[in-house]
């Protein structure tokens, strides 16, 4: 059971949160909870394994490129994986996929498939096109009378599973830490990205009703909010949290890098309230030197 210290409330609006090199969320908006995997000890920005993120409702981008880091450096990232050199791209609503199918010898493919969400709140990847070697391989397996899961294993990879002649993708477990939580409710392939809608999963939550949220600046296009509980971050802690982090730049998303944040913070400056509320400005992580950012 968590203690009242150990959940904080949080809220994102427009952030670009890179969680490890290369691998960035494109959350157009999270409602959740930031929840210690540790009983009765605080959420600690500077360790990803202390805390989880759980869904309320959001909305999450993976960019075709996002996908490629993720497919290649993390989900199959393990010796003897049957899948390598992926590359992603979208096409009108469907995914596509490139890369080496590795069978006894490797075998180029080429996927395109159409996406929705299974009843246990799984990514559905279903082929629409196969090729293989440049040849009708959808074709070839019905001849064969063979599936997908005749040909893969993908019993080592990282929240990837084949069903049938479906590739099944969990967004609980795909993504390296900190750990994600919430019920996927939609998935489409947009604007050359696999974008996400997460929504209510109470019986996984810690109150039925999430608390409204009002951040000291109401009126920020980008930023992350955090309300109650205990905030490790550095040498600080923030008890009762009550603090925004603010993007510099508000004409594009706030690119947030957990593992680079206190570079973003010495690069920015901060304010507290007259009710202890403490709003942070920060640039985005690709800008580095104080002389690039206007000091208030």
């Amino acid at each position: 059971m968590q203690s009242s210290d150990s959940t904080t409330q949080a809220e994102f609006h427009h952030v670009d949160f890179e969680v490890a090199p290369g691998i960035v969320l494109g959350i157009r908006y999270l409602r959740g909870e930031m929840v210690s995997t540790v009983a009765a000890a605080p959420v600690v920005f500077d360790d990803k394994n202390s805390f989880l993120i759980r869904i309320d409702t959001a909305d999450v981008g993976l960019g075709t490129e996002v996908l490629n880091h993720l497919m290649n450096e993390y989900v199959f990232a393990y010796r003897g994986a049957p899948l390598r050199n992926l590359t992603f791209s979208v096409v009108g609503s469907q995914l596509r996929q490139r890369g080496i199918l590795h069978k006894g010898v490797d075998i180029p493919f080429e996927l395109t498939a159409t996406l929705s969400v299974t009843p246990d709140g799984l990514i559905r990847v279903h082929p629409t096109s196969l090729k293989i070697c440049s040849l009708d391989g959808t074709g070839l397996m019905r001849a064969l009378r063979i599936e997908l899961s005749d040909l893969i294993d993908l019993s080592k990879a990282k929240g990837a599973a084949v069903r049938g002649n479906d590739l099944v993708l969990d967004p609980n477990r795909l993504l390296p830490p900190p750990m994600i939580r919430g019920r996927l409710v939609g998935v489409r392939a947009a604007n050359g990205q696999l974008i996400q809608s997460f929504g209510r999963d109470t019986a996984a939550r810690s109150s039925a009703t999430p608390v409204a949220l009002t951040p000291p600046d109401h009126g920020a296009p980008n930023y992350m909010y955090f309300r109650g509980g205990t905030l490790r971050f550095g040498k600080l802690a923030m008890l009762g949290a009550d603090m925004q982090i603010i993007d510099l730049d508000p004409s594009t998303p706030f690119a947030f890098n957990l593992d680079r944040y206190q570079q973003q913070l010495v690069a920015g400056y901060s304010k507290t309230g007259f009710d202890l509320s403490l709003r942070v400005f920060m640039p985005d992580y690709s800008v580095t030197s104080m002389s690039e950012i206007a000091t208030p």
